[in-house]
C-alpha cells in the first residue's frame, strides 16, 4: 500500500490585499475537496499575523497532486493572487513518518 502525501503550501498577502487574497484561496477549498485523491484540504489564516495563509493537504498520491496542480481552478487561482501576494506561494511536500 502506498502512502499518502502531505503538503503544506504557504501563501503570504501583501498587507492591504489580505481580503483579496483570502476570497482568491477560500474559493479553491470546495472545488479542490472534489478532487480525486483529495483527503484533506485546509486553509488557515495566522492568528497573529493574519497575511499569512496555510494550506494543509493530503492526497492519497503525487500523481493526485499533480492533477490538482493543473487544474483550472488553481490555475486561475494562480493567476488571480498576482499582486496580492509578497512572495511566491510555499509548497512543500511530506511524508509521514510517524
Amino acid at each position: 500500500m502506498t502512502q499518502s502525501l502531505r503538503v503544506v503550501a504557504r501563501v503570504v498577502a501583501l498587507p492591504d490585499k489580505v481580503e483579496a487574497l483570502k476570497a482568491v484561496l477560500l474559493a479553491l477549498v470546495e472545488p479542490t475537496r472534489q478532487e480525486a485523491g483529495c483527503l484533506q484540504y485546509d486553509l488557515l489564516q495566522n492568528q497573529e499575523d493574519l497575511t499569512d495563509f496555510t494550506f494543509v493537504e493530503e492526497w492519497e498520491s503525487l500523481q493526485h497532486l499533480q492533477s490538482h496542480l493543473a487544474s483550472v481552478h488553481l490555475q486561475k487561482a494562480l493567476t488571480q493572487i498576482e499582486g496580492l501576494v509578497a512572495s511566491p506561494p510555499d509548497i512543500r511536500r511530506y511524508d509521514k513518518i510517524l
